[in-house]
Parts: C-alpha cells; sequence; structure tokens
C-alpha cells in the first residue's frame, strides 16, 4: 500500500529539487529523491538511537553498573529492573 503526498516547495526549494533531478541531476524523479531523504532520514534517525544505547551502556559500565549474565534473557532483564528498582546497591 501507498500513499500520496504533496508538498508546497518554495522557489530556491523547488529549484534545488530540479537540479537534483532529470537527466543532469542524481535521481529520474522528484518523488524518487523524496523517497530516498525519507529513507536516509528513518537510518539516521535508527542510527541514533543505537548510538545513544551503546552511550548509555558505556556510561552504566563506567558508573559499575553491570552484572554477569545468566545466559538467560527473561532471567537477566528481572535482575536488571531489580537492580535498577533499588538504586544498584
Amino acid at each position: 500500500m501507498s500513499e500520496r503526498i504533496n508538498a508546497h516547495l518554495s522557489q530556491p526549494l523547488a529549484e534545488f529539487v530540479s537540479r537534483m533531478v532529470g537527466e543532469a541531476g542524481l535521481y529520474e524523479t522528484p518523488s524518487e529523491y523524496v523517497r530516498d531523504l525519507i529513507r536516509r532520514d528513518m537510518q539516521q534517525r535508527e542510527g541514533q538511537i543505537v548510538q545513544d544505547a551503546i552511550l548509555a551502556g558505556y556510561r552504566d559500565l563506567a558508573a559499575g553498573r553491570f552484572f554477569e549474565s545468566s545466559g538467560d534473557f527473561k532471567t537477566d532483564m528481572d535482575t536488571l529492573e531489580r537492580r535498577q528498582a533499588n538504586g544498584w546497591h
């Protein structure tokens, strides 16, 4: 299923898009260009979420908030919840 989106662009933006499409541009159509921009934005945002999670993990390690895994995800999540509730004491 697809959805149609209409957008009004200022003259400078419309001119830029025109330069990006067609024989001299990187894209065949404005729609192709917009889809690519949206995909890249999604990837960037998802990448930022991963980077934030990794940074949070490093901060936890630096603060001594870690424990040895039991090898069982559910058990480890229960342990994590208990420790967080008790302030990691």
